[in-house]
């Protein structure tokens, strides 16, 4: 028999499983519904893209399967754990060990050198062996050549290359991006998403918040947001 908690997020395959979440911000006195009833689950090992219009609510799924927001309302389980029973200590740890992030803005540190970058999350996570993890890393990802150089030496497919790969450095069971390839030309954004499916065939979970339909039909399954809602979230995008 299913724990209640097993029944609610669905069967042990799904590494995401939200449940009528809400989220609601107070601005000027007014509640702003950025969320309203949004229910999805996500397989381990799953392809997904997050597509919609500027306020459609990507952003803000994005930050709540990364555990950097909580929801007004509603359940959230990741693998199978209800998000909501988790202390804020307890989830950064997961945080850290289970989820990379790749941000829009890179969030690199421009005076630090790429191999510091990639290392930054181990600071917060010990990892045995993370020195050499983060050089094997490198090396696949086609920075070798400039692993000791400052980020703010790189081009910008070489520094997206190196935010997905300080994402990697802690093995995640999850990859959460955000808008990977906005700011780079098509060439090299056919790169990243080369890398991006190399990842996902190395069993990790990968969603992707996307306005751009050509990123959006490499995933398995695409997810359209409207206004806070889901209009549809199966089949890839033509």
């Amino acid at each position: 028999m299913k724990t209640s908690d097993e029944s609610a997020s669905g069967n042990g395959a799904n590494a995401i499983a939200l449940a009528d979440i809400h989220k609601f911000y107070s601005m000027g006195g007014e509640d702003v519904h950025a969320l309203r009833g949004v229910s999805l689950e996500i397989k381990n090992g799953e392809f997904v893209a997050v597509m919609g219009p500027s306020g459609s609510g990507k952003t803000t799924l994005m930050n709540i399967i990364g555990l950097l927001d909580k929801p007004s309302s509603g359940d959230y389980y990741l693998d199978g754990t209800s998000v909501s029973a988790i202390g804020k200590a307890e989830q950064a740890g997961i945080r850290n060990q289970k989820i990379g992030f790749v941000f829009q803005a890179f969030n690199l540190l421009p005076r630090a050198t790429v191999l510091d970058n990639v290392l930054l999350p181990t600071i917060y996570g010990k990892s045995d062996g993370s020195r050499e993890r983060a050089l094997t890393l490198i090396e696949r990802f086609g920075l070798a050549g400039v692993a000791h150089h400052k980020s703010n030496q790189l081009s910008g497919g070489q520094i997206q290359r190196v935010a997905i790969t300080r994402a990697l450095i802690m093995e995640p069971a999850i990859i959460i991006a955000d808008e990977p390839t906005g700011n780079l030309d098509s060439v090299t954004s056919a790169e990243i998403i080369r890398v991006f499916r190399e990842i996902n065939g190395d069993g990790a979970t990968v969603v992707l918040i996307t306005h751009e339909p050509d990123l959006a039909s490499r995933a398995d399954r695409t997810i359209r947001l409207r206004d806070g809602c889901i209009t549809t979230q199966g089949g890839t995008v033509s």
